[in-house]
């Protein structure tokens, strides 16, 4: 079992973190996150001829047919960036369910346009009600002769407003289903929602009477909540990786804040109430990062033990990037607070990521069953 990333998966990284400090700069983001669609379709399709978006699509529908570690090595460089962009939801999510439970001919048809960065796509799954679980389902959708016909509300739907392609959940016959439908047909209605993290857009998506074919379900009727959980599985190890990049990224900028900034004839890091601060954040950092590596590495070899490490990478990366968020604000002490300093971006993504799939309290008691507790 070797936990160590290659030499090539080293170099994606370095060259993933140089693009981003040379393309999405602090000022890019804050640019980009003030407009009403959040990224630049620019900089979507340059990622894509870098081969970002297929990195884990197979090589038959257009992609470099990778695995979840290259991916993760992007994700946290990401994360560490706020690189403003739909990849979360088109790469993370819906390639991941269409490449994981798609027909052969909705792969053909979706994957490629996602590999070239051609489409924007997501999912449809949490309501007004704010729930991430089967129950929390509550929109229709009914068999006719020529298809079936959705109804109902989705809400907190990542780049919902800019997708083009969604990915519902609805139920039928009691049961939980999955449809894929494109965002321009009639009856769809998209309204952008305000959100605490501005870097990262959601919309609330309303289905009035929507048509979609036969073939439009993923997967087959009824196994809706099976393939979401699935998706959900892998995303929430993705999210504790962005939220590792993060952390770091804090870390970073309270230590070298408490080089530069002095008080009383010299730099606050020296202090021992900074000291610890740093420490602290340290240690949480690097325990975050074990935690989401390894389920990282379970995501890529080893499907038993990531029900296990994916509850536990989520809940505990999600508690240690919130910290370190609120640490750094700490650190920097009044400048923090305000809008032209970053930390408050960083504040804001912890927070919103802590809540994100689930909260931590959630995963914590679904890993606490899985071990029998």
């Amino acid at each position: 079992m070797n936990f160590a990333f290659s030499e090539e998966q080293e170099e994606l990284r370095r060259y993933a973190r140089q693009w981003l400090a040379d393309r999405s700069p602090s000022k890019i983001v804050r640019d980009l996150m003030a407009t009403d669609v959040g990224f630049d379709r620019s900089q979507w399709a340059e990622i894509a001829q870098m081969g970002w978006q297929g990195m884990a699509i197979p090589e038959e529908y257009g992609g470099a047919g990778f695995g979840f570690l290259e991916l993760a090595v992007l994700i946290e460089e990401q994360g560490s960036a706020l690189f403003p962009s739909p990849f979360f939801s088109t790469v993370v999510m819906a390639a991941d369910a269409l490449v994981s439970h798609g027909s052969d001919e909705q792969k053909k048809e979706w994957l490629p346009k996602i590999a070239a960065g051609e489409l924007v796509a997501t999912l449809a799954i949490t309501e007004p009600n704010g729930r991430w679980d089967e129950q929390g389902i509550e929109a229709t959708a009914e068999q006719s002769e020529s298809g079936w016909t959705i109804n109902g509300t989705k809400s907190f739907v990542l780049d919902g407003h800019a997708a083009d392609l969604l990915i519902v959940a609805a139920r039928t016959a009691g049961e939980v289903s999955l449809f894929l439908v494109p965002a321009n047909v009639a009856g769809v209605g998209r309204t952008s929602l305000d959100t605490m993290d501005p870097t990262r857009k959601q919309a609330r998506i309303e289905f009035d009477s929507v048509s979609v074919p036969v073939d439009a379900i993923l997967g087959v009727e009824g196994s809706g909540w099976d393939i979401t959980a699935d998706v959900y599985r892998t995303a929430i190890v993705a999210l504790a990786v962005e939220q590792v990049g993060g952390a770091q990224r804090c870390l970073d900028m309270a230590v070298e804040y408490a080089k530069d900034r002095q008080q009383f004839g010299r730099p606050i890091g020296s202090f021992q109430a900074i000291k610890h601060k740093c420490a602290d954040m340290l240690v949480q950092v690097e325990s975050a990062r074990s935690a989401a590596y390894y389920a990282g590495w379970a995501a890529a070899e080893d499907p038993d033990e990531l029900a296990v490490a994916a509850p536990t990478a989520k809940s505990y990366c999600s508690d240690a990037y919130f910290f370190c968020a609120a640490e750094n604000i700490q650190v920097h002490g009044g400048i923090g607070f305000t809008w032209e300093h970053d930390a408050h971006l960083y504040f804001k993504r912890a927070k919103t990521s802590q809540l994100m799939l689930g909260d931590g309290a959630e995963w914590r008691a679904k890993l606490a069953g899985r071990i029998g507790i």
